[in-house]
Order: structure tokens, then sequence, then C-alpha cells
């Protein structure tokens, strides 16, 4: 089901060889859990979509307000049935003007929901094995724009197919300075002891709505410290857990890199956290 600018559609007939988001990638979006009629961190995502489409120099309608977005997420949400009642939601904003590389201007009036249901309302950790590797084909440079979430993912369209084609669940991105990350969906969290570290977003990392949520949730937990740094490929053998996090796997824990298998003894105490913490959104 498809919310065209308000208006809900089977599809919307949008004329792809004038479009921006297609030509260009110059497109922002948002991908948002909804459960039970709640649009999870609804503020976290709001402010993360204005200031992503600030720093792109798009024009936000005056309109888009955060009560707006919600009430249009809620909108499109309901006429998709689920047995769950939780769905996954992706909002894209793509700048409508014409012109080649430069915009004749930042008009960015057009916003697209999709919506689809979700089989499962909170999150749980997988018991299937779920194995690694690096992706150092292409780097994702630590800057500014790394941090958004752009129509612009080629490194992760090449990455999955590497993955996919050498019998990986998932890969790592490096930056170009050869360090980690984060995952090809997601951010990563590495665990050694009662310390955990999760690179930074200066180093190129997507600043994920999740990725907020656990920081908050293990910086109040007394069992475990935490901490926002690079990680060197070296220190992922040396780890004792590694998992992914996006908001709609919740966290994910990895099984095996290379010839190291690992435990996930934080991310059960974690998610049990994380569910408690969405029931009271």
């Amino acid at each position: 089901m498809i919310n065209f600018n308000g208006n809900i559609v089977q599809v919307s007939n949008q004329n792809i060889e004038n479009n921006r988001g297609f030509l260009y990638g110059d497109a922002v979006f948002e991908t948002i859990k909804v459960l039970d009629n709640k649009v999870l961190f609804l503020e976290d995502h709001y402010f993360r979509l204005m200031a992503s489409m600030r720093v792109l120099r798009m024009e936000i309608p005056m309109n888009f307000t955060m009560e707006f977005m919600e009430e249009e997420i809620l909108k499109t949400v309901a006429e998709v049935e689920t047995i769950s009642g939780s769905f996954k939601v992706r909002l894209t904003f793509f700048r409508d003007s014409e012109g080649l590389y430069l915009p004749k201007n930042n008009t960015s009036s057009k916003f697209i929901i999709q919506v689809s249901a979700l089989n499962d309302a909170i999150y749980s950790i997988s018991k299937s094995k779920y194995e690694i590797e690096l992706y150092k084909d292409f780097y994702v440079p630590a800057q500014l724009l790394s941090s958004l979430k752009t129509t612009n993912k080629l490194i992760n369209v090449t990455g999955s197919i590497f993955a996919n084609e050498n019998g990986y669940d998932n890969c790592l991105l490096l930056n170009d300075n050869k360090q980690v990350v984060e995952a090809l969906n997601g951010n990563v969290f590495v665990v050694s002891g009662n310390h955990i570290k999760t690179p930074p977003v200066s180093d190129g990392c997507l600043n994920g709505i999740l990725r907020k949520q656990l920081l908050d949730i293990i910086s109040k937990d007394g069992d475990f410290t935490i901490e926002e740094a690079s990680i060197s490929p070296f220190e992922l053998q040396k780890a004792d857990e590694i998992f992914i996090t996006n908001i709609i796997i919740g966290i994910q824990s990895v099984t095996k890199y290379r010839k190291k298998e690992f435990i996930n003894s934080v991310a059960n105490k974690l998610i049990v956290k994380l569910n408690a913490k969405i029931r009271l959104v």
C-alpha cells in the first residue's frame, strides 16, 4: 500500500525519467516500525529526517509537522491487514524540481509512504546461524553524508550481492581509514567482557535510531560500559560478541566471523530491555 502526498493508492505512477531520486539519488528516507498503531520513536525519526533534508538543502514543506507525519503514516497503515499489529514503513522525500546536478530549485514537496506487514510484534533474537565477513571492494567515506539515509546505497547493494554470492548472511563495511563502520543493513556493536563499543557517527556510520536507543539503554545498565569509538577489523576476532541493529530486526546476533564463533548473552539481555522500552513508547 502506498501513500503518495496524502493520497492512498496502489501505485504512485511517478514519472521516473524526471525524478531526481531516480536520476541522482537526490532523496532521503526513513525506515520506521509501527506497533499497535503507535509509530515507534516518532520524534527521533522526524528530527533525523528534518536534519537530513537540511543538510541536503531540501526545502521542508511548511505543513510537514511531526503530527502530520504521524497522521499520514497511521492513515496508510490502516489500509494494510495484519495479525501481529506490526508494520514496516518507508517514508521517502525527494527533491521535485528539474535540472541536472544543479536543481532549478530546492522544492521538496513530494513524499511516498510504503507499508508492509511484519510477522512479529516484538523483537526477538534469532537462533539461526549468522555468519559475516568484511566487504572490501569499496569503502564508506568518513563524512557527514555517510550518516544520512539517502537513496544512494550502491555500496550496500554491491556488498549484499557479494555476501549472497559467497554464502554470508551479512557483511561489515569499512571506511577509508580501514575502520569498521557498520553492517550492510544496520549499526554494529562489539562486546568484550562487560565493555561494548560501537563506531562513532564521525567514522561514517549511519546515525541509526535503534543505535541511539541502545546507547541509552546500555548507558543506564550498571552491568556494562558503552563507548563510541573506532573499531579495527583486528578487534572483531578478539571480541566475545558482535551484534547488528536496525529498527526492523531490533538486534541480530552474529554467530561467526571467519574462524571465530560468538555467544549472544549480552544481546539476549538487551533485547528484553528494548522490548520493554517499545511497549512504553
